[in-house]
């Protein structure tokens, strides 16, 4: 596919040496004309940083919202899920490094205006579109203008990302989502360092402003990997930094790690190990507590932390019960549920559909 045109970003500033430097995220790359960033889709153009894949995607599917995962958010719903290329982390571990590390025309197979995101998404019965696969802080710029076209037509939108951004971007990108996943990855700068060639602190200062600072509901994704970040030390150490601060009712989710990448030598995370984080997580007081990426419908299941009825059976991302009043709360003892839920849940289960716009792109010419 013939590349199209850069387009301008705003959050950059040349410095005195002759080089312009990206202010999107914690990396603040300082480019020469010509150089891109880490992320690989943001460069050097005429002495100020343009963004390169507006408009193309690695592809697009519609998916089951628990995918993303988010547990707590217009359950059993279709979303339409789809990212570019490119990403602001090195993730040694990364599970779509295909999409994540690829050089733009690798894999953006397809195309489509925000305008025809948005009326797909309506079109196949979506509630939701998400901005998943690669992080979407990377394409910023885009990812907003869906966003706003989603909303016109009543269609919320979703971002899984690492929350590796600067203020000022995070703010404005924040304003024009409904939901996120993020991940927190480890809780120590070593991992952070070492493993994803970041830096802990500025993901923890996105996970509070998100928290308290926006509307957005929050959801939080920990992959444990065996021997780097699964020590019980450390869980306990993260799971108190996430009560204290986020609060609770924040729904977090330990999901396995399997080799993938440049830890394709580390064996798969055991069950065990993600049971036992979750008890961990629930003894120091965080109410919605999920295991993912094994079979396990008791830890994917919601369950009342008042009464410990259950609430909402999973199984496989498929819901098997729904114990929700119409008001969202527990059908057993009436104690209030935090999300954002429809009064019924949706029927999708665990459907995986890949989907192509060119049909919507010829209806809008």
């Amino acid at each position: 596919m013939k590349a199209q045109a850069s387009r301008p970003t705003k959050y950059w500033h040349r410095l005195e040496d002759g080089r312009v430097a990206c202010d999107l995220c914690p990396r603040c790359c300082k480019l020469h004309e010509g150089q891109a960033g880490l992320c690989f889709v943001r460069v050097c153009q005429h002495g100020e940083i343009r963004f390169t894949t507006w408009g193309r995607s690695s592809g697009f599917c519609v998916d089951p919202i628990e995918k993303k995962p988010l547990f707590h958010f217009l359950c059993g719903t279709p979303v339409l899920s789809f990212g570019t290329a490119g990403c602001n982390l090195a993730c040694r571990f990364c599970q779509n490094w295909h999409i994540s590390k690829a050089r733009q025309d690798d894999v953006l197979a397809d195309r489509a205006d925000p305008q025809t995101i948005a009326r797909a998404a309506r079109d196949l019965g979506c509630r939701s579109v998400a901005f998943t696969y690669n992080d979407p802080i990377v394409f910023h710029e885009y990812a907003i203008e869906v966003a706003d076209a989603c909303h016109e037509l009543d269609i919320r939108t979703v971002a899984v990302s690492s929350g590796y951004v600067n203020p000022r971007p995070r703010a404005e990108f924040y304003d024009h989502m409904d939901a996120v996943n993020v991940d927190l990855k480890a809780f120590t700068e070593r991992f952070y360092h070492r493993i994803c060639s970041g830096s802990l602190a500025p993901v923890l200062d996105t996970l509070k402003y998100v928290r308290h600072e926006t509307d957005v509901w929050l959801e939080v994704t920990t992959l444990l990997i065996p021997g780097e970040n699964d020590s019980e030390a450390e869980i306990t150490g993260m799971a108190g930094w996430v009560f204290e601060n986020l609060g609770p009712e924040v729904p977090w989710h330990f999901s396995a790690f399997h080799p993938a990448w440049r830890l394709s030598d580390r064996p798969p995370t055991p069950v065990s190990t993600l049971r036992r984080a979750r008890h961990i997580a629930r003894d120091e007081g965080m109410r919605h507590v999920y295991t993912g990426n094994v079979r396990d419908p008791d830890g994917e299941s919601t369950w009342c932390h008042e009464c410990g009825g259950l609430l909402i059976g999973r199984d496989g991302y498929r819901i098997t019960r729904w114990n929700l009043t119409d008001d969202a709360r527990c059908v057993h003892c009436t104690e209030l549920v935090a999300g954002i839920f429809e009064r019924e849940p949706g029927d999708w289960g665990r459907r995986f559909e890949p989907v192509r716009l060119a049909e919507w792109r010829q209806a809008t010419r």
